[in-house]
């Protein structure tokens, strides 16, 4: 009798999973996870579509009776409601779900087109802006995935990863000048206007920490208006960052294909069996946890801050992000194991909430505030797109062959240390990982974009002044 009734609730046991306990497929591709029946009852944030459509008619009415208060909450409630529909939309669309990126891409593109022709009131879009930048969102974003993801990774796992990581990029930066030199000679491109032109902004780690500067050293070397290099560098360096949005969503579908060239978001081949001195804990996790994690996450950054602003902002006159210090002290806290195994457990979590369950919010965000579709518009002719292409896939193949040489994964290598070094910087990697579905890459598309954009602009100051000045 005991016999029956211990192998009725085992059994039973194992037909119940709860989103809650095991990671669904849709916290792993970035989507909201549904709850147990949400097969039979349609809903979306475990919300009622019938509810679900109230709170939206009560958004916009809000939004186009001009009465959306600019504070925090309002913010929240625009992304979360709007984002949710554009999110389910898009991962239902033929096609697009499967090889343009699904919801992330669909939220991503119609947040630029509300940017760029007020498709809503200017109050709301500003608060937008202020919410992802003067509110500090996308730093608190990434400080979450950073310290999630890189207190996730085993110790000894960690080293060896980094170890590889750097001779990665440096193979995207070599194949992707290859790549873009040939496609110049093509259109009748000299390879410097190729290489100082279109390569250095493409490659140099996005908009504030990349184009921005690199226009003042090409000023400083020049004697030209830093507006001048903008004015060409940022809409080239749109292009790429749309072709690498794009190029991620189809590296997705090729690694279902192939599964071998994949991790499925794992970089070093071997890590699920990777057995270090530092077997993973299992805790109890608390609610508590979860709040330790965020507050570990809040003082990483903190910390970042203090380094790049105050102790030591520049290395060898490269003045060194805020992200990129982040990165080193939260990998030097899991190397020396001086966290709890229950707040990494807590800041995993936090992460992994963040990286699936807000996705869609951080991709329309990062559309209203930063995406504007009239600048790739004014460079969207056939030759700057062809070159642009071939960076960003020169960049991608030279990062997957270094990274399977030293022992990664090709699509993992090609993605982290190739696309996120072509995309636009904070915002780029999070939308080319988003359609690439592959979040957990956060903190080594960061090193890509921080510290190998650093890289690009003492290369830049090296150039410009032997070419240009």
């Amino acid at each position: 009798m005991n016999k029956r009734l211990l192998n009725f609730e085992n059994n039973h046991s194992k037909k119940r999973r709860f989103p809650v306990e095991k990671p669904t497929k849709s916290e792993e591709t970035g989507h909201l996870a549904h709850n147990a029946d949400s097969k039979k009852k349609p809903a979306i944030y475990s919300i009622p579509w019938p509810l679900y459509a109230a709170m939206l008619i009560v958004v916009l009415a809000c939004i186009y009776l001009n009465v959306v208060p600019f504070s925090l909450p309002a913010a929240l409630a625009v992304l979360l409601v709007l984002s949710a529909v554009l999110g389910e939309a898009g991962d239902r669309i033929p096609i697009w779900n499967e090889y343009i990126g699904g919801g992330a891409i669909l939220a991503f593109l119609v947040g630029g087109l509300i940017y760029t022709y007020e498709w809503m009131p200017r109050q709301t879009i500003d608060l937008v802006i202020h919410f992802f930048d003067e509110f500090g969102y996308l730093d608190l974003f990434v400080s979450v995935l950073i310290t999630g993801s890189v207190l996730a990774i085993n110790r000894k796992l960690l080293l060896r990863a980094l170890t590889g990581y750097f001779p990665a990029i440096i193979g995207g930066i070599a194949m992707a000048s290859v790549c873009g030199v040939l496609a110049g000679l093509l259109f009748g491109k000299s390879p410097v206007e190729i290489l100082t032109l279109y390569m250095l902004p493409i490659m140099g780690g996005g908009t504030g920490a990349g184009a921005i500067p690199m226009a003042e050293i090409y000023a400083s070397a020049t004697g030209e208006s830093a507006e001048k290099f903008l004015s060409f560098a940022l809409p080239i360096l749109t292009i790429a960052n749309i072709l690498c949005i794009f190029t991620a969503s189809v590296l997705n579908k090729i690694g279902n294909v192939k599964p071998g060239w994949t991790g499925n978001g794992e970089l070093l081949k071997g890590n699920m069996d990777f057995n270090a001195d530092q077997p993973e804990e299992k805790v109890e996790l608390k609610l508590g946890d979860i709040g330790a994690g965020l507050a570990l996450a809040c003082t990483f950054y903190m910390m970042g801050t203090l380094f790049s602003k105050v102790l030591l902002p520049t290395i060898l006159g490269v003045k060194i992000h805020t992200y990129a210090y982040m990165i080193v002290f939260v990998a030097l806290s899991n190397v020396f194991n001086l966290i709890p195994a229950n707040m990494k457990q807590g800041a995993k979590r936090l992460q992994s909430f963040f990286g699936s369950n807000l996705l869609w919010l951080q991709m329309l965000a990062v559309g209203m505030a930063l995406t504007n579709f009239n600048e790739m518009l004014s460079a969207l002719t056939i030759p700057n797109v062809i070159i642009a292409g071939l960076i960003v896939i020169g960049a991608f193949i030279g990062s997957a062959v270094v990274g399977w040489l030293v022992g990664f994964y090709p699509i993992e290598a090609g993605i982290s240390a190739g696309l996120c070094m072509a995309n636009r910087g904070g915002s780029g990697d999070i939308a080319v990982l988003g359609a690439s579905k592959r979040m957990s890459l956060i903190s080594y598309a960061q090193i890509s974009s921080r510290l190998g954009g650093a890289i690009i602009l003492v290369i830049a100051s090296i150039m410009f002044g032997m070419f240009l000045g």
